[in-house]
């Protein structure tokens, strides 16, 4: 039997074709369109539509359920640390140093590799779906859609900020004032393409942070985001005049940890079948730890 899901269009998604918002909003390839389209499987207000038909809000798009194809990545036997999982999602602990997804020449060896393979061993064939991004030296929580719905479901929650990270950092300094709001526009580095930096030009990032504690020229910060730029707590923290330790890239080398002392403490989201609030750990992984122990000694000292 036939399994369909019904989209109701809000304001802001008014005007787009019915095919833009299958590739935008659902995330539905090229294939999978021309797929639906050939099975009779979209329908606008209860009327078979053509792609090109445009949306207005409050219009009720309902689409056919594809099983996926694919992994969307080559699965790879590999460690994986499940935090949580329920029917629409799980959260994994990244470790430090490993990529969520491949990117550029790395097509292997990244946690969505694992993961895949994780759900071929189970017989679940499941495109991966990761949420949102940590970058390769950054640990902790990351969420990944077990399918389309969950995923738009799960980046609207971001952009309407019930999906809420929390971050830990350990920066130079010690930060004055104690807590605050960075509201800093990222943007591309006028001579790095790597890189990210403060540009009036760009694109609006907000940064809450809060100090946990402080030690002797060092700070343990908490952070949470109102925006999701590429690079966004480095470039704020350098910006401000505190930056993460072992940051390579926009901070300052330790000679305690080899990688920017960054961690995704936690994610907190509305769960999507029963929409009570769900909040996920993940523990502080062993170098991070280390550096906060060898601080606390440094001050008792």
């Amino acid at each position: 039997m036939k399994s369909f899901q019904t989209y109701k269009i809000p304001s802001e998604q008014a005007g787009l074709t019915v095919e833009n918002y299958l590739k935008q909003i659902l995330h539905l390839s090229g294939r999978k369109i021309q797929k639906l389209t050939r099975q009779k499987g979209i329908f606008l207000n209860g009327k078979p539509v053509f792609l090109q038909r445009q949306l207005k809000a409050n219009d009720s798009l309902r689409v056919l359920v594809l099983e996926d194809e694919s992994y969307g990545v080559q699965p790879e036997p590999g460690i994986i640390e499940i935090l949580y999982e329920d029917a629409y999602l799980l959260v994994l602990n990244k470790p430090p140093y490993q990529l969520v997804h491949p990117t550029g020449q790395t097509t292997s060896g990244t946690l969505a590799n694992h993961l895949a393979y994780h759900l071929a061993e189970q017989g679940v064939v499941s495109t991966v779906r990761a949420v949102h991004r940590l970058d390769r030296e950054t640990s902790g929580c990351v969420i990944f859609a077990k399918d389309a719905r969950s995923q738009t479901l799960l980046e609207q929650q971001l952009k309407d900020r019930t999906l809420k990270r929390r971050y830990q950092a350990l920066v130079n300094g010690t930060v004055e004032p104690p807590s605050g709001t960075i509201d800093a526009p990222i943007g591309p580095h006028s001579r790095l393409p790597n890189r990210r930096a403060i540009n009036p030009q760009g694109e609006a990032a907000i940064t809450h942070y809060q100090t946990i504690r402080s030690f002797s020229g060092t700070s343990l910060l908490e952070l949470t985001l109102d925006t999701g730029r590429t690079h966004q707590i480095r470039v704020h923290l350098a910006h401000l005049g505190y930056p993460i330790l072992g940051d390579k890239m926009y901070g300052v080398r330790s000679p305690l940890i080899s990688r920017q002392a960054l961690h995704a403490a936690s994610v907190s989201f509305d769960h999507l079948g029963n929409k009570q609030s769900v909040t996920v750990t993940a523990p502080l992984p062993t170098d991070f730890a280390r550096m906060i122990a060898f601080s606390d000694s440094n001050e008792l000292n």
